[in-house]
């Protein structure tokens, strides 16, 4: 773990050095250059990752940089893709994460604040690439004047299905329901374009919905999509996602799944059209995981570990009948995927092999990459020539990921047993609990934040009235607690600002829900919830 905060310190200081404020180092000149939109991009992609290793004050010093420095309001062509996970995930991350970090925050956080403005701001530069006949929006465009008129309309899956996450969180925290609205249309245009035998391909004309690569299989421009939707899921308990997703899966096994190895597949045929493994699919097996496919997914990453042995890091691309590198594939940019499914791993299982895996990632990287200005990407594995690059990722996911698997009492594992109670204009709401969602670059974004800023739902009043009981029980010296509300059907819960202070301990009656495909076996609410080791039972 101290080889790896010293590796992410390395690396952070040269940038910062030599490179800020253009967007990454180029570490083998010691200078900068800017790549996905002049945003200085390391800086805000590195954000999170300092507060993960414990480092409040500098987090603090970044925020006041990053609102004193970054401007949306520019000429530049921006992928919507990049700027969506780096830049919109990093601001909101960080904004949930700033009052854990110290930062002063304003008057009705988390549901405001100067770093979720500048995630709004970034957003809504990307609105206008979502204005096509299907809903599938345009791979890039311009932060000034929009799509520009020549724009292509050939855009990747994932490049179309990797926005729930980031826009469902802004929707829910900033109360504007069109950034969730456009992702889950466009989800839903990916859905519904699928082949008869359930897959998707590569590339689709956002304009027309045909699909222009039909090249179907888990990586490369297509991978986000499948991980957003499991995690889209998780986020926003939507059967809806999860269910799409477990039909893709099907799908997946059945066509592009070969002795534990994932192959390309033709997406109306089935036929193999690429026996390649690339090392951007290396997160499946953590994907795995977080649908409780362990078993398969330690199958399937222990095939992975052993080319990473083979070559001290994944090719971009790998031949699997030749057991080699693909030609001008042979790179590794530092890519996370593979340790970002140990850790996940890890979590699940306890398997020491997956801490050697992040001990042979450590010592590859620090022997291989490590220059003095910072860490360069490795352009072929066979040789070791270096590249003059450091992606933003390496410090926003790879040292990340490579952290969290070294430092199991981090707060990111926290298991619900340490929380904040947090005073919003909408009520009280929990954070801090655990149970975090990385987006696809590894900023954690904490579910519990959804709900902190809407009216009130049933469970929550429910959850005030317990503890209203329970309180008062507990000043008279009785401790028997009064039965559940009870959940009849089709009736509503009562308007919480029509609801006065003399009434809120009425009981209130909710519609029924059905069990969700997402939680454990069904339990009431109130039986779950703890207080100061008091638990409340439907029976007194």
């Amino acid at each position: 773990r101290e080889r790896v905060r010293a590796m992410f310190y390395h690396a952070y200081e040269h940038y910062l050095e030599s490179a800020f404020p253009y967007d990454e180092l180029r570490p083998l000149t010691c200078d900068g250059q800017d790549t996905w939109g002049s945003f200085s991009l390391t800086l805000i992609d590195a954000l999170d990752t300092l507060l993960i290793l414990g480092n409040a004050s500098e987090f603090q010093r970044v925020v006041s940089v990053l609102q004193e420095g970054v401007d949306f309001d520019i000429d530049v062509n921006a992928s919507v893709f990049e700027t969506n996970i780096r830049v919109v995930g990093g601001l909101l991350s960080a904004h949930l994460l700033s009052r854990k970090a110290g930062v002063e925050v304003e008057a009705g956080w988390p549901c405001s604040g100067p770093l979720l403005r500048m995630a709004e701001e970034a957003a809504r530069k990307l609105l206008p690439a979502f204005q096509t006949p299907t809903g599938m929006p345009y791979g890039t465009v311009n932060l000034l004047h929009g799509v520009n008129p020549g724009e292509t309309p050939v855009t990747c899956t994932a490049g179309i299905g990797t926005f729930i996450v980031e826009f469902a969180t802004l929707s829910h925290l900033t109360g504007d329901p069109v950034f969730e609205d456009v992702a889950r249309k466009a989800l839903k245009a990916l859905w519904k374009n699928r082949s008869d035998i359930g897959l998707v391909g590569n590339h689709i004309d956002v304009i027309t919905a045909k699909w222009v690569a039909q090249d179907a299989g888990i990586g490369a421009g297509v991978d986000s999509y499948f991980e957003y939707l499991v995690k889209g899921a998780i986020l926003l308990q939507d059967k809806e996602l999860m269910s799409m997703f477990l039909e893709y899966n099907k799908a997946i096994k059945n066509y592009t799944k070969f002795d534990d190895w994932y192959l390309w597949v033709q997406m109306y045929k089935g036929t193999v059209s690429m026996p390649v493994f690339q090392s951007l699919e290396a997160y499946w097996p953590g994907l795995q995981s977080l649908i409780g496919d362990v078993d398969n997914a330690m199958r399937t990453f222990l095939n992975y570990y052993t080319v990473w042995k083979q070559f001290g890091g994944l090719p971009e691309f790998y031949n699997i009948p030749q057991g080699y590198t693909v030609d001008k594939r042979e790179g590794y940019p530092l890519r996370p995927e593979l340790i970002e499914s140990a850790m996940y791993l890890y979590r699940a299982t306890r398997d020491p092999t997956l801490l050697e895996l992040g001990r042979d990632a450590v010592e590859s990287i620090e022997k291989i990459s490590k220059v003095d200005c910072g860490f360069a990407t490795i352009k072929d594995l066979r040789d070791h020539r270096l590249d003059n690059r450091m992606e933003s990722f390496f410090l926003a996911e790879t040292v990340k990921y490579l952290y969290l698997l070294f430092d199991p009492d981090n707060f990111i594992h926290n298991d619900g047993s340490d929380f904040d109670v947090v005073v919003t204009p909408y009520g009280e709401c929990v954070l801090n609990a655990g149970g975090y969602i990385f987006n696809t670059e590894a900023h954690p974004i904490d579910p519990a934040a959804l709900h902190c800023c809407r009216r009130r739902k049933e469970e929550q009043w429910e959850v005030e009235d317990l503890m209203r009981e329970f309180y008062s029980r507990k000043k008279t010296k009785k401790f028997t607690l009064k039965r559940a509300p009870d959940h009849s059907e089709g009736e509503n819960a009562k308007d919480p600002e029509n609801a006065s202070s003399e009434k809120a301990g009425e009981k209130r009656n909710s519609k029924k829900s059905s069990h969700s495909l997402l939680s454990c076996p069904s339990q009431s609410f109130n039986s779950k919830l703890a207080v100061l080791g008091q638990v409340f039972l439907d029976n007194t």
